[in-house]
């Protein structure tokens, strides 16, 4: 490995030119191709194999036409003070908003709430509904315009007036000047850690680079296979902050190769030949990650790893070829490690010896008190997870949304009028086709939901033109996202077999409520088995990368510390609302389903990261005959200030999408910063080397069957080495081998 990229380093450094001139004429087919691809519209959602699902697609069948593909809207209204919405006046205003609505062009019905019964019991609020022939996305400007519109007049009036449901996008508040400081704090450390702009640009233009091929791209395919804008978002975010940290740890190799004395085209290969095989499998348990989630079986979460996986790939390869060719375009502008500007190497020759820096003497302090530190280390951080004791999990509805948007005003206006479960009804879908009598059955399935607990409304069942097939709507007495509503879902579940048995008639509860609970039980069974297989994999790579058993074993272990202690940190913030306000956190409640894992797969990869920056570093002191405890402060020597730069680096990028308005994207950004400062600063500078420092040699051990088995990798670049010892006597020993 180490030698086919020393290779690659020096092609590219060579051919700059052309390596340049590729990754340009990428980026520009990739933005040509964004820019003419047509509109992506809304992206499905979907979950196979769970019974909202089924229910959804048997409802698509026996009740052809009423798809419920086509847009929602509830405009709601609520009188001023002292009236109520059955006064003459309000009542006319209504009737006026109701037909102007139906002027619309896409409008396929809208409802009369005097006519429906939908006015709350005391007047005061009412709302009609109206649904449209293509999903919001989808629907024509002047179609949302025209329904502001109406609003407008209906305010104009006196009323209050809101829109719920899915027909206005809510447009999340720009997160764009938080994602700006991000970047200009990741240039600030970068210029720090590097000693110059021109080396600090570097990572920042092929990240960038990197990012834009894959964001460019996804929007190529969003079309095709029905992405959503959430997944560029995050495959972004993803691929900007490895893009980042994997350019600066070849740049700040080369610069260390320079300060040992070789000329620039050596430097670049042997940087590229030993820092790039510590990206290479970084990359790789990054890719192993993302593209896990496809074992989840939610197509919308596969698609987002995917795409995140494609963006990081692109990041790996961008390091090992773009990064030697703008070096050798950069040439004497980007100086050795240690070099001072305007004065050389050679001149600046020390009376003393050099003081230790801080990542030596941090070492030395740990390699002291072990013990201690590993105690510290995992008491604090257990601290932190126990949060995550009381998670609940959910999905984002119109509830969560800023209260400054119509949506969410909309929502707890309706919430005001009829109840907190308004909102989130149930959608019971009898399947009598099997059934003798199929009104009986539904009577039936009716009567029963009616004596469950935490019930206010059950409709008259509504039949196909079968016959055969029945819809029942529930309103639940708690909000949907309510422990309570949960219980409800599965109380009416639980009913299912008794009514089959008497009756032959199938009940399958679905609507977005239900969809949701299903949602989160999926992820919640899928979390263990997809951390067997993630980590089953990368530590095998591990073991490969280390050629170790029990450093891959302290990776994996320190890996769930982390992560755990970022999920607490997310449940303290976001479901209790600790610091809420001073995040922008405008409602707290369930953590969303698909953190948990999609954090659990993004931070593996990334914590990987560090390990095989941080450790090989030490395996290359280790193997060239350093003693453990000595490797352990080469290592750091050479290696923690990097880390540490690309630990803040990370932090920056995803901490500048916390001010998104979009709460998927405000919570992943926070977990994912809390998660990288926990794993970087306190698993990997901590914890890491003083059990490392505790084993001894032991760290290092692996059965000799194992190591002759294995494939030797050379992440240390002793093959490089040992061509040196060649080139250096050529009448030397001629079957040394080339690994």
């Amino acid at each position: 490995m180490a030698t086919f990229l020393y290779d690659l380093g020096r092609l590219a450094f060579r051919r700059r030119h052309f390596v340049a001139l590729i990754w340009v004429a990428l980026l520009t087919i990739a933005g040509i191709g964004a820019v003419s691809a047509p509109a992506a519209g809304t992206s499905s959602f979907s979950i196979p194999g769970t019974e909202a699902q089924k229910a959804f697609d048997l409802l698509e069948q026996r009740f052809p036409g009423a798809s419920a593909d086509g847009a929602t809207g509830r405009m709601v209204f609520k009188a001023p003070a002292g009236e109520k919405m059955t006064d003459a006046a309000n009542r006319a205003t209504v009737a006026k908003t109701v037909k102007q609505l139906g002027d619309g062009s896409e409008v396929v019905s809208v409802t009369d709430p005097f006519t429906t019964h939908a006015v709350s019991k005391d007047g005061t609020v009412a709302y009609t509904s109206v649904r449209y022939d293509a999903p919001g996305m989808e629907l024509k400007d002047a179609t949302g315009d025209a329904l502001e519109k109406a609003a407008d007049d209906a305010r104009d009036t006196g009323l209050t007036v809101d829109i719920g449901g899915d027909v206005l996008q809510a447009e999340p508040e720009a997160g764009a000047i938080g994602e700006a400081v991000g970047l200009a704090i990741a240039a600030i450390v970068l210029v720090m850690t590097l000693g110059s702009l021109v080396a600090a640009g570097l990572p920042l233009l092929t990240a960038i680079i990197g990012v834009g091929i894959g964001v460019s791209t996804i929007a190529v395919l969003a079309k095709a296979l029905d992405l959503g804008d959430t997944t560029s978002t995050l495959a972004g975010m993803i691929g900007l902050a490895v893009g980042i940290d994997y350019a600066l740890f070849i740049v700040s190799r080369y610069r260390a190769e320079l300060a040992e004395g070789r000329d620039r085209e050596e430097a670049v290969g042997r940087a590229t030949g030993t820092a790039g095989s510590a990206v290479v499998f970084a990359g790789l348990t990054v890719v192993i990650a993302l593209a896990g989630l496809s074992v989840v079986g939610v197509p919308m979460l596969t698609k987002m790893g995917l795409a995140a996986a494609g963006t990081v790939v692109i990041a790996v390869l961008i390091a090992l070829t773009m990064i030697p060719a703008l070096l050798g375009y950069a040439g004497r502008k980007i100086r050795p490690t240690g070099e001072k500007r305007g004065k050389s190497a050679e001149k600046a020759a020390p009376s003393r010896k050099p003081k230790p820096n801080l990542g030596t003497r941090w070492a030395s302090f740990v390699i002291r008190r072990p013990a201690a530190v590993l105690l510290l280390g995992v008491l604090g951080l257990g601290a932190v997870a126990l949060p995550v004791s009381q998670l609940q999990l959910g999905l984002p509805d119109d509830g969560s949304q800023p209260t400054s948007t119509t949506q969410r005003r909309a929502y707890d206006l309706l919430s005001e009028g009829f109840g907190p479960g308004f909102n989130g009804p149930l959608m019971i879908v009898v399947d009598a086709k099997n059934s003798d009598d199929p009104k009986a059955a539904a009577g039936t399935v009716t009567d029963g939901i009616k004596g469950l607990k935490d019930v206010v409304t059950v409709t008259p069942p509504a039949f196909n033109k079968a016959g055969d097939t029945a819809t029942i709507t529930v309103v639940p007495g708690s909000k949907p996202s309510s422990a309570q509503t949960e219980d409800l879902v599965h109380a009416i579940r639980g009913q299912s077999a008794e009514v089959r048995s008497d009756t032959g008639a199938d009940v399958l509860v679905t609507g977005t409520t239900a969809m949701n609970v299903d949602f989160s039980q999926k992820l919640s069974d899928a979390l263990i088995p997809y951390l067997a297989l993630v980590v089953g994999l990368a530590f095998l790579l591990l073991i490969v990368v280390f050629r170790s058993i029990l450093v891959p074993l302290k990776a994996a272990l320190g890996f769930l510390l982390s992560v755990l202690a970022a999920l607490g940190a997310v449940v303290a913030v976001f479901q209790w609302g600790w610091l809420g306000g001073l995040l922008g956190v405008a409602e707290t409640g369930p953590i969303m389903s698909m953190m948990p894992i999609f954090m659990v797969g993004v931070v593996f990869g990334l914590a990987m990261d560090y390990e095989v920056f941080l450790v090989t570093r030490m395996r290359e002191a280790y193997v060239h005959g350093e003693s453990p405890s000595q490797a352990i402060v080469t290592g750091f020597k050479h290696s923690a200030r990097v880390v540490v730069a690309a630990a803040v680096i990370m932090m920056s990028v995803f901490g500048g999408f916390i001010s998104s308005g979009e709460s998927m994207i405000k919570m992943i950004g926070f977990g994912l910063a809390v998660a990288v400062f926990f794993d970087a600063f306190i698993v990997r500078m901590a914890i890491v080397p003083a059990v490392l420092a505790l084993l001894g040699r032991r760290a290092w051990w692996l059965p000799k069957w194992l190591d002759r088995a294995l494939p030797n990798v050379d992440v240390e670049g002793e093959g490089l080495r040992t061509q040196d010892q060649k080139d250096a006597d050529p009448d030397e020993d001629r079957e040394l081998v080339r690994v």
